[in-house]
């Protein structure tokens, strides 16, 4: 019998596959939005059971790491990896290295030799989770770049209103606001078109993006043009993004007489919807924040259950519905 060459490469083990990540919106499709809503709808219904605490990640590690102020996010990412029994650190830039001048890239190697499963970035520089990407083998959410992006904004809202209305698709959802400076408009636009709505952005003329039409929306300064949406999602001025000294509007308080949304310039049953935190008497008057048809609080809860499903989907990798089990205590 002839001998049977065997080639050296075939004798490597196969690379494993890349790493997966949720930096960006328009790096996933519908389909992906879809399976994380219904992992995300499975966790809302073990919430309802008196032991809350699931076994699913137990023995992971999850680090956040936040270089900007945030309530919301970090806690309900901190929460989130609880519930689901992970490890978790928690790092904020004030009184880490950060202080003495260390780069983010040597920082996520630092975080990196813990071998993390998971790092949750929060950062003001756009592209700071994709450097933390390259230089750690975890897999990376991008919990707010800059003005960039913020994913699981967006998925938390969509989570809201397919909880409210059944669907995303056919939807008419009106974003008012400083769109130029928000990470969440940006994903929230990208989601919303993903799922089939009709996204109208309004807002001052300077605070509209050139061209953000070309991500599936269109644009208006008016704000007559609230009446017909079915949702009305309102974005606070982001002053720490503006360049000192820049003039966008000319007070806050003009702003708020031609764009700040008041029971008046609203219908009946139309829903109001707020990433936070508020500033109230400036985009939103406080009797539509506190209106039963506002959706804010719905919101934080959601944002629970849906990083719960980012995590659970980037770790397990799961298909929806995915079967949780029974809630079991663990230490």
């Amino acid at each position: 019998m002839g001998e049977i060459k065997v080639m050296r490469e075939d004798l490597r083990p196969p690379a494993p596959p890349p790493k997966r990540h949720f930096i960006s919106i328009k790096d996933v499709t519908r389909d992906d939005l879809e399976r994380l809503l219904a992992t995300a709808r499975t966790f809302a219904r073990s919430m309802e059971r008196e032991v809350k605490k699931l076994p699913t990640l137990k023995g992971r590690l999850v680090i956040n790491v936040f270089y900007e102020s945030s309530t919301r996010t970090s806690s309900s990412f901190e929460l989130a990896a609880k519930r689901l029994s992970a490890d978790t650190m928690s790092i904020k830039s004030t009184g880490s290295s950060v202080d003495k001048g260390e780069s983010l890239k040597d920082t996520a190697i630092t975080l990196g030799a813990y071998d993390p499963d998971v790092i949750v970035i929060r950062h003001p520089q756009i592209g700071a989770p994709n450097l933390v990407a390259r230089v750690t083998d975890a897999h990376i959410v991008n919990a707010g770049d800059g003005k960039h992006q913020h994913p699981t904004q967006a998925l938390l809202d969509l989570y809201t209103i397919k909880e409210e209305f059944g669907r995303v698709d056919g939807l008419h959802v009106a974003i008012v606001g400083d769109v130029l400076h928000s990470r969440v408009a940006r994903s929230l636009v990208q989601a919303l078109a993903l799922m089939g709505a009709h996204v109208t952005l309004v807002g001052p003329p300077a605070l509209l993006p050139r061209g953000i039409e070309a991500m599936g929306c269109e644009t208006t300064t008016a704000i007559a043009a609230l009446g017909a949406a079915d949702v009305v999602y309102l974005l606070r001025m982001q002053r720490e993004r503006m360049e000192e000294g820049a003039n966008f509007v000319p007070s806050l308080r003009e702003y708020a007489a031609r764009w700040g949304v008041t029971a008046e310039r609203l219908r009946p049953g139309q829903k109001v919807m707020h990433p936070g935190p508020m500033n109230r008497g400036v985009e939103i008057d406080p009797r539509v924040a506190d209106h039963a048809d506002a959706l804010i609080e719905t919101q934080v809860r959601a944002g629970l259950v849906t990083r719960m499903a980012v995590l659970y989907d980037l770790l397990v990798g799961a298909p929806a519905p995915v079967p949780v089990g029974d809630p079991v205590e663990v230490a």
